[in-house]
């Protein structure tokens, strides 16, 4: 194997992501050998006598990084310059990339566009998505909007990580009161069994309902677990759902029951408890 050195400016590993989640993956990547230095930037790199030299500041001062290979991620921009899109009407940003309307329509109302070149989610299911969209709108009547789409998306590290819907930040900002129902797979016989116990489900619903606004599964098979929360979200399905699926056991898929099960036991306050105690006491 390599020794490998992940380099990163802000102070949380996987800033988009859920910090808990991030924290997670952060202290696995440790365990397996892989060193993570937070809130520092790269100065410069130097080659000396054919050994490349990473010189990174960070709270801790500086420090120079021996390496072999060196791979710089600094994201993705739209290629929109070079076709000429003035010339059709077509208004575009060299960042965002090209403007379009709910329908995907560009301001040439001739003009759709689709994937990464127009929207902000980069992901090849997403640009799939987008297309069917186009077509649907620039060759039947235009009813489908692209702000009705349901987006999961899955980091693919080990464990995976995986997310769909808002975060918990995100509700707070909007003014939704939320509330978050978190089981970990430690707490999964399947996955106790698999030794595949890092990681874990994060449900969050709005408060004093079971509507669901978003989730983070963090698994050896994230990617797949998420697709049942999206479903439910696309279907307008709530979080109590789960509790009424019944699911083969031993499987890593019943951490959604168990998930469901802590948002009806939360119910369970002391004033209903005493109620349920005087029932049964009196069916006796």
């Amino acid at each position: 194997g390599s020794k490998v050195t992940i380099v990163q400016r802000n102070a949380q590993f996987l800033p988009r992501e859920d910090p808990e989640a991030a924290a997670l993956l952060g202290k696995v990547f440790e365990k397996e050998g892989i060193r993570c230095v937070l809130n520092a930037s790269v100065k410069k790199v130097t080659v000396d006598n054919g050994q490349k030299m990473v010189h990174v500041s960070s709270k801790e001062g500086n420090k120079t990084i021996e390496a072999d290979e060196i791979l710089v991620g600094i994201g993705r921009s739209p290629n929109v310059e070079g076709l000429n899109l003035e010339a059709v009407g077509v208004e575009y940003d060299v960042r965002k990339g090209v403007v379009v309307n709910d329908y995907l329509q560009t301001t040439n109302s001739n003009i759709y566009a689709a994937g990464d070149i127009c929207f902000p989610y980069k992901f090849t299911h997403v640009a799939e998505a987008t297309a069917r969209i186009v077509i649907q709108n620039a060759l039947f009547l235009k009813s489908k909007k692209h702000t009705s789409l349901v987006i999961p998306w899955c980091t693919y590290t080990d464990p995976e990580i995986a997310h769909v819907g808002m975060y918990e930040k995100d509700a707070q900002a909007k003014g939704i009161p939320v509330e978050t129902f978190t089981r970990y797979f430690k707490e999964v016989d399947r996955a106790i069994t698999d030794g595949e116990v890092e990681g874990f489900v994060k449900v969050h619903v709005k408060k004093g309902k079971d509507k669901i606004l978003g989730a983070t599964v963090v698994s050896k098979h994230a990617g797949e677990l998420i697709s049942e929360i999206t479903l439910a979200m696309v279907l307008g399905k709530g979080l109590k759902t789960f509790a009424n699926v019944i699911y083969p056991y031993p499987t890593q898929a019943e951490v959604m029951k168990q998930v469901a099960g802590q948002y009806y036991a939360q119910k369970l306050t002391p004033f209903l408890k005493r109620l349920l105690k005087r029932w049964f006491a009196w069916k006796r």
